[in-house]
């Protein structure tokens, strides 16, 4: 099964062993793992900020480096959401490249829900010992309706108890250029979700998404907390986490 793995820019650029767990586990799931050394950017920011003509140029250049694969798979539900739910009003005027986009979204999926939905067998030889709580990224879970699925993997993790937190569907305050133009509020809302975070008890924290994983993180320490870790739930799956 020929599958194309998307890494997003932030993986690439801050946190690079999410990438590498992301292939591990599409490698011991049998997969033949495409990762085009040329991909950059969904075009997420420039869309999201009105930067239409950016935007098209970098989906454009992704739907040409991706679509000779049979699956895309995405360690992120912010970037596999605008690939295969925005992916289409990017190229609303032009018929021809808006096919092109659509047939690529039909196979584009985020990890999770394609190692259960498509895969349905992808085996998960970690180890963690302690507790995690799960926070759902609002892509993702609204998006794209990832809920279920990490945690049905962190299930099969050896050692590792998954207890819930509060409001664990709420917003962690990232939300792309959300944080930059409303800072304040931004602050606030990271605040209450690190309050939940210490609340459960938990040793870490893991979640699906590098910008909240960041936003967390960077709320957790400036607030004295240096040992709640932050963790992508590939780095988990993966046993790359170093927990």
């Amino acid at each position: 099964m020929r599958v194309g793995l998307f890494v997003t820019c932030l993986v690439d650029l801050l946190r690079p062993s999410i990438g590498y767990a992301a292939l591990k586990l599409l490698e011991d799931a049998a997969c033949d793992v495409v990762v085009p050394e040329m991909q950059t950017c969904c075009g997420q920011p420039g869309w999201n900020s009105g930067d239409s003509e950016s935007a098209r140029a970098l989906a454009e250049r992704l739907v040409a480096q991706f679509e000779e694969c049979r699956y895309v798979v995405v360690p992120s539900g912010s970037c596999a959401g605008m690939i295969r739910k925005h992916f289409a009003e990017v190229f609303a005027h032009s018929p021809a490249m808006r096919a092109r986009a659509e047939r690529l979204a039909a196979g584009t999926y985020e990890l999770t829900e394609f190692l259960t939905g498509v895969l349905k067998r992808a085996p998960v030889s970690a180890s963690f010992s302690g507790a995690v709580t799960y926070h759902d990224s609002c892509s993702g879970l609204r998006e794209l309706g990832v809920k279920a699925q990490p945690r049905q993997l962190l299930a099969k993790v050896a050692g590792l108890q998954l207890v819930e937190m509060d409001e664990c569907e709420a917003c962690c305050g990232f939300g792309g250029t959300f944080s930059i133009k409303y800072g304040d509020i931004s602050a606030a809302v990271a605040e209450k979700k690190c309050a939940h975070i210490r609340a459960c008890g938990a040793r870490a924290v893991v979640l699906g998404d590098l910008g909240c994983m960041l936003n967390i993180e960077g709320r957790l320490r400036r607030s004295g907390d240096a040992k709640t870790a932050v963790l992508h739930v590939a780095e988990v799956l993966a046993g790359t986490s170093g927990e």
